[in-house]
């Protein structure tokens, strides 16, 4: 198979009562049209984060066909946002049902009931037997800067902590806690102040060149024993904001009881724990939320991605005690707009009917399953790692001395979309595999052995 130009690879046979599977390439990625939208792209938009030249035009279940043809399995989700697959009839239904009423009326100034009925049913999902609310925004960003707000209302502590390694967005508010790349942070100082980091618990990579279970979870521990004895009064923090599974850092799980053992500290001093489920939420764990695996009940929950089914739409749930009570403290004009409420509860609703919350738990083990069976086979792959169908492997130079290998990460995500496969980056040199909670094992099989061929391309190359 030639590297810049795959052999076209001839669909499946289509089930009867499934969606069409079969990677279908009838042009190189990018293809003619393609590349034409690319520059016009590049003339037009504001320089961003863009993976790989892939141009979408229809979705369908964990398959994406682009402009010119060309049939794609999408292991990235649209970062994680197509929980329940592209196109959805029972999504695409609620979206055009609500459009054809009312897009736009309630925001925060007036009414609507179908926003009551997703905060009430949010408040039920989100961990915690207490009394809850709900605030709506437009992204995961938004909903971080609207947990930071509340924290510092409430606790009226001028700092908030976070893990090296953490995405909780760009907004100058949530990138004082954001710390998984420097390109993210670069010409933006200063920040807002009071953001302070503490390493996360990467045992792959132990900042303290320690070993679990030996470390007695030293890496938690610290907070109190070093930090809050010099560099941060521990009656001055309002929040520790953290994600289940850390995200853009690397996909990085944190060792059992490690979230128990931080939340006891932060209870000892009032402080709020605030779980950042923007990526690891609705079922991306296999539970509705990752940090149910933990065992613990964060304070503040921000979410967003899945929560919309496609459509822009972020919530922050939190006790109702924690509520402004002052009307005007904060707010926003297109949080909880009324079509992407319509397709969160449709969204819901296909999780619950369909269980893909067991789908995820299953088709999870055996992803990473098969994950596993190709570190045997590839020296390249340091680790696997990851819960439910959030997974990921880290390329490594060498296994012995673990040192990142970036260059050859994005070879093998290059190598990957050539031949069909739909994947990203994480970390410093991790590829995330997070496809909708729909995905077959077939389709990650199909998968797996284009990432098998991807891997041996890219070392042909190195």
């Amino acid at each position: 198979m030639s590297q810049s130009t795959p052999t076209p690879i001839r669909a499946a046979p289509e089930p009867k009562d499934g969606p069409k599977r079969g990677v279908v390439l009838r042009t190189p990625i990018p293809g003619p049209n393609a590349r034409r939208i690319i520059e016009r792209d590049r003339k037009f938009l504001m320089t961003s984060t863009k993976t790989a030249p892939i141009v979408g035009a229809s979705g369908e279940g964990v398959w994406v066909t682009d402009v010119d043809g060309n049939r794609l399995l999408d292991f990235a989700s649209g970062v994680g946002v197509a929980a329940v697959g592209y196109s959805h009839p029972e999504v695409v239904r609620a979206i055009r049902d609500q459009a054809g009423r009312l897009t736009h009326f309630a925001g925060t100034d007036y009414y609507y009931e179908n926003q009551t009925l997703l905060a009430e049913r949010l408040t039920r999902l989100t961990p915690g037997d207490f009394e809850k609310k709900v605030f709506f925004t437009n992204s995961g960003t938004e909903s971080v800067e609207a947990a930071l707000k509340l924290a510092r209302w409430n606790r009226r502590r001028p700092i908030v902590l976070g893990l090296l390694g953490g995405f909780h967005g760009r907004s100058m508010g949530a990138l004082s806690l954001t710390s998984s790349k420097p390109v993210q942070r670069a010409r933006y100082a200063p920040f807002v102040g009071g953001g302070h980091h503490i390493p996360a618990p990467y045992c792959y990579r132990c900042p303290y060149k320690l070993e679990y279970p030996s470390c007695d979870l030293y890496c938690a521990k610290i907070l109190k024993e070093l930090y809050f004895t010099t560099s941060i009064p521990a009656d001055d923090v309002a929040a520790f904001i953290a994600e289940p599974v850390l995200g853009e850092g690397g996909y990085v799980v944190p060792p059992p009881r490690w979230f128990a053992t931080l939340k006891s500290i932060l209870d000892e001093h009032g402080i709020l724990l605030i779980d950042d489920e923007v990526q690891a939420g609705f079922g991306r764990t296999g539970t509705w939320f990752g940090i149910e695996h933990h065992g613990v009940v964060p304070s503040i929950v921000t979410m967003a991605k899945a929560l919309g089914g496609g459509l822009p739409l972020g919530a922050v749930s939190f006790p109702a005690e924690l509520d402004f009570s002052v009307a005007g403290s904060h707010s926003n004009t297109f949080g909880g707009n009324l079509a992407a409420v319509a397709a969160s509860m449709a969204t819901l609703d296909v999780i619950e009917k369909e269980r893909l919350l067991d789908n995820a738990r299953g088709q999870g083990d055996y992803l990473l399953g098969r994950l596993r069976d190709l570190r045997a086979l590839h020296e390249e792959i340091g680790d696997v790692r990851g819960i439910g169908l959030m997974t990921a492997t880290e390329f490594v130079r060498d296994r012995t001395t673990k040192e990142p290998n970036p260059a050859f990460r994005d070879r093998v995500l290059e190598e990957s979309y050539r031949r069909g496969l739909i994947l990203l980056p994480c970390g410093k040199s991790s590829m995330r595999y997070i496809p909708p909670l729909t995905v077959h094992r077939e389709e990650i099989d199909e998968a797996m052995e284009i990432l098998d061929s991807g891997i041996r391309a890219a070392r042909a190359h190195a």
